[in-house]
């Protein structure tokens, strides 16, 4: 979670070179060439059924596709620092998709480090918007104020990521992670195709910087390959309800990412709402005295 917070971050100067469904078909071109070794069935793995099959699509759809188009789309409309904070609300929607589809009790330390995390978004909304920053007083699509639309598509971003954690549960039963971070990620690309062929006919690749390349790169396997086998190995032995609560390290590494190399500010009360995050992950986390 630390690693996604990073790179939703360091996609916002992507956004700005690369038009959005061309860095998305960039970002899954690059995984699939880390990790098409990934794609053979390992000789103890069952065959994948069909609904494994719907699984791994809407896998693929909610947590790569919509995610990265959301995610790109709501970044390049808004702050790291704001972004980061909207997805701190996804342990609270990952609980309630948790209890809804997955049956899994909330307990009640679980249940606290939920509360804080929505506790520090609630903090961080009552913050007026920096007027130094440029992006918020130029209007958006439609009329819309840009930070306002920016948000709400990180919202929706926050909601398929909730999603994927959810199904990646379901997943992790029958698959390795590895097969899993593998297959949907080419769904991903096969997604993805036909906006990203048409926007790289389009696109100048002279022009890119090699700096801009080099965070590309780390963009792609950290978004499809990294973050992705990890994410899934844990969920292998860790509830998802419980997993959920990781995911406020997103919206700290991001704020993080952007204050120390973007040149964003972060208030004392924004502060405060980080460290209330941060307690909510070490109430849900931390081992439980066993009873005798």
């Amino acid at each position: 979670m630390s690693l996604v917070g990073s790179y939703v971050a360091l996609s916002k100067p992507l956004v700005l070179v690369f038009p959005v469904f061309l860095l998305a078909w960039l970002r899954f071109g690059i995984g699939g060439l880390a990790m098409w070794r990934w794609l053979k069935k390992p000789p103890d793995e069952p065959s994948i059924g069909a609904r494994t099959r719907w699984l791994l699509f809407l896998e693929s759809f909610l947590g790569n596709f919509l995610f990265s188009v959301c995610m790109l789309f709501g970044v390049s409309l808004t702050t790291a620092v704001a972004a980061g904070v909207v997805m701190s609300s996804i342990p609270a929607v990952v609980a309630l998709l948790s209890w809804i589809f997955l049956k899994e009790r909330i307990g009640r330390r679980s249940a606290a480090g939920i509360a804080c995390a929505a506790v520090g978004i609630g903090l961080f909304s009552l913050q007026k918007t920096d007027p130094s920053l440029a992006v918020a007083v130029e209007p958006g699509p439609l009329g819309m104020d840009r930070i306002l639309l920016g948000n709400l598509l990180v919202f929706a971003a926050v909601v398929c990521e909730a999603a994927y954690v959810v199904i990646g549960k379901r997943l992790t039963d029958g698959l390795g992670p590895k097969r899993i971070s593998a297959i949907i990620n080419l769904w991903g690309f096969a997604l993805v195709t036909p906006m990203g062929l048409w926007a790289a006919l389009q696109f100048d690749f002279t022009s890119v910087a090699l700096p801009i390349w080099g965070l590309l790169l780390f963009y792609g396997l950290a978004a499809s390959v990294w973050t992705v086998w990890l994410w899934m190995t844990g969920l292998k032995t860790v509830p998802a309800s419980q997993a959920g609560v990781f995911t406020v390290m997103l919206p700290i590494s991001a704020a993080a990412i952007g204050v120390l190399f973007m040149g964003e500010r972060l208030t004392g009360v924004q502060m405060l709402a980080f460290g209330i995050a941060l307690l909510g992950l070490l109430l849900a986390t931390l081992p439980a005295r066993q009873r005798s």
